[in-house]
Parts: C-alpha cells; structure tokens; sequence
C-alpha cells in the first residue's frame, strides 16, 4: 500500500459513504433480498478501510434486514415515494440533472408501467459517494452507481411477461446500464449477455460471483431439524425444490418428470417444494391433480431461515429445473449444506455447477426423470457430488464479495486503494 492510500484510509479524510438499496420488503423478494443480506453480513465484516455503509430501507419495513447491520452498516430509512417526489428531487438538483431526468423521463416513463422509483433527499443529506442499485430497479442520480440488472429473463423468455411488463423492463434495463459507472453480474454468462443485450463495453461489466446465504444464518442443530421434520410431517427420504412458482422455475415439467418416474420405471419420489406461492401457483395446482401426484408432492410456501437449513439437511437431494437463472442461489445453498445436486444445464447454472452437478435439459421431461433417478438411486454418486459441492462453497464467502465491491467503491469515489484493492480489481472470481 502507498503511503498516500495509507494516509488516506487512516487519517482525518471524511468516510467514503456508500448506499445500497434495499427498498423492498422481506420475505417476497426472494434471491434479491438473500443478496442484500449477504452484503450487509459481508460489508460489517470489514473493521479495515476508512468507509460507512448506508442501506436505503422503506420505513418501517426493515426488520428482515436490521440483524445484518453491524460495523460501519446501518439503516437509512425513506418513506416510498411516488412519481411527484421524483420531479421535485430532481427539479432541485443542478440543471444538468434535470435535464437528464426529462430526457429519461421521455424515454423510462412513455409508458405508465415503466415508472421510476422515486430518489430521497435522504441521499443528498448522508452526501452518498457511490450509490449501489442491488435490485434492478433504481432512480436517476449524479451520484457514481453500479447497477446489477440480475438476468435478462423478459428478452430470453418474453412468453412469461406481459408486453407491457417486457417494455417496463427494458426501458428501466437500458437506462440504468446507461447510466450505472458499472454493471455487476455473478457469471461469465451474464456478462457476455448484457454486453451483447445492450452493447455496454466489456470492462464497464464486472463479474462480482455471490455466496451461499446460508453460512450467514445462525446453524440449526439435529433436534431443530427433528422438530422441523415432525412439525411439516415430511417423509423419511426426499427432492428438495427451493424456488417461487415463477412459470420459469420450471415446476410443471418436474412434475411430469415424476409422473414418468412412477408410471414407467415404477419409482416414486416424494418431492417437498419451498418458496412463495404467488398467482402462478394455481396452474400448477392443476398439473398435481392432472398427473395424480396429491400424495407425493408437498407446497410448503415461504419458509423461514431454520426451516430452508433443515430441509437441506433432510433432502436426499436437491433438483433444480429452472429455464433461466442469472445465478442459482439455491444450488449455491445446496454445495454449502451438503446436500447433492441435479440441475438444468442452461449457461449460467452450468457455469457455477462445473462437475459438482447432475444436470439435464429442463425441456427434456425424460432427461429430467432418468438425471434424477440416477442421483436417487446413487449413493456413490451422492457422496461424490456432496465432497465437490462442499469444495466448490469452500471457495465462496460474503465477506469476499464484500471486499470486491469495496474495491469498486474505492474505484468509483476516487480515493484510493489499497494492494488487495488492485489485486481484486484485477481478479475476476472470489
């Protein structure tokens, strides 16, 4: 470290201060909200370095969030704001600013459902140095951002998306690119997609990979994951599906995929699915009645942080069918607890996967049931997943991810780093 970067980070100039957004509320925002929480876990671990840590909360809506806040993070909480807000913010700023805001203005909210989140004086009053969008939302600001646009599902699968949901989104997608200093995505897949999506130059994206959520929860022990089991009456030997009933999680064709188990190698496995059951549900509803699998599949709903360890725990297996992800948080969850994996092969998925994965094409019903026959029937081959998925978590930490964007954070504001800083800013895995 240069005696200047030294100077800098340990004597009398002001913290950096950093804003994360975490304006949702929790226990609906599923893998966006276990990534806010991994980086407010991750960022309090950091007692180095000379940088506060502000997290744009909803008012009164943080509890799910507040546990995480330790160190230099702490809440700054906002009421939601409307589109009213939004025009008087940005009329009081420079005007350059409103200048860009009328011009985004006409291109975000030519549509009525492509409305910007409203910006908070709170963001001027805490003189933010660099403001991190987490969710793909975001306003427009000055400020230097990076924007994480997770995946770019309505260009990939715009069947699952109203037209006025697509165009929502790639308005808000392209604007928030735009004007992001950086883009962070949690694979090569994705990286090469946004630049090929939207034409942003290779080194604006960075790939930043996240880490399993669970090492950040308190462990539960043997007679916990007991009760859990007794309470949700699960059976002795079971597939864990962790996931909303999004379309593109894929239930359906796992569910023929077990209807073809039963009926033609006469092989029954129970399956236990978590995650909220949001307006998708129903149809799948259908699917169970339809194939006959009442008594072989279980909907759980949104279960809490004891609840998703002890299921992990208690799965003979994990199996993941999903068509698209930008990054799988629950294959990442299921390397950490142990529990052996068969997936979809899709890019992403394949990517953070490697060798440690059963994987399958999720349009392929037949491929779906004879993958995970082979990982239920097994036990070498469950063993042998479990040792590599356990490697593959082994590499993988919060507190990792947290000092990357530490060091884009220090890039962004402009003041200095340290020799880890440009070691990281050079390497492009945790």
């Amino acid at each position: 470290m240069t005696r200047a970067s030294i100077r800098e980070q340990t004597t009398g100039f002001r913290p950096i201060r950093i804003c994360l957004d975490a304006r949702f509320d929790g226990g609906g925002s599923g893998g966006i909200e276990q990534v806010v929480i991994g980086l407010a876990s991750g960022l309090s671990k950091l007692t180095d370095g000379n940088e506060e840590y502000f997290f744009l909360t909803k008012a009164g809506a943080d509890d799910w969030l507040a546990p995480y806040l330790r160190g230099r993070c702490k809440a700054l909480p906002t009421a939601t704001s409307g589109l009213a807000k939004m025009r008087s913010w940005a009329g009081s700023r420079l005007p350059s600013l409103k200048a860009v805001w009328h011009t985004t203005k006409r291109q975000v909210l030519g549509n009525r459902s492509a409305q910007l989140p409203g910006a908070n004086s709170e963001i001027e009053n805490a003189a933010i140095d660099v403001m991190h969008f987490t969710t793909q939302n975001g306003f427009v600001t000055d400020i230097p951002s990076i924007y994480q646009p997770h995946d770019l599902q309505h260009l990939h699968f715009p069947e699952f998306f109203p037209a006025h949901v697509r165009s929502s989104r790639e308005r808000l997608y392209r604007t928030f690119c735009d004007q992001a200093q950086m883009v962070a995505v949690m694979t090569d897949y994705g990286k090469n997609d946004v630049i090929r999506r939207y034409g942003l130059s290779e080194q604006k994206v960075q790939v930043i990979p996240w880490a399993p959520i669970l090492a950040e929860y308190h462990p539960p022990g043997p007679r916990e994951c007991a009760a859990v089991k007794q309470a949700r009456d699960l059976p002795a030997a079971f597939a864990l599906y962790p996931a909303q009933t999004w379309p593109h999680k894929n239930h359906i064709n796992l569910l023929k995929a077990l209807a073809v188990l039963r009926d033609t190698h006469s092989v029954t496995i129970p399956l236990v699915c978590s995650g909220r059951l949001n307006e998708h549900f129903s149809d799948i509803k259908r699917h169970i009645k339809r194939l006959g699998l009442r008594d072989q599949v279980r909907f759980l709903g949104f279960v809490s942080t004891t609840d998703i360890q002890c299921l992990y725990d208690l799965c003979r297996c994990v199996v993941f069918p999903s068509k698209f992800e930008g990054c799988g948080m629950p294959v990442l969850e299921a390397f950490f607890a142990g529990a052996p994996v068969v997936c979809s092969n899709i890019g992403s998925l394949k990517e953070q996967t490697g060798d440690a994965a059963v994987l399958f094409d999720p349009d392929n019903v037949d491929e779906i049931a004879r993958s995970l026959l082979e990982l239920w029937t097994n036990s070498a081959l469950q063993k042998s997943l479990r040792e590599r998925g356990k490697e593959k978590a082994a590499l993988l930490s919060w507190e990792k991810t947290a000092r990357i964007f530490r060091a884009h954070y220090r890039r962004l504001a402009q003041r200095g780093g340290t020799c880890e800083d440009a070691s990281l800013l050079r390497t492009r895995r945790v």
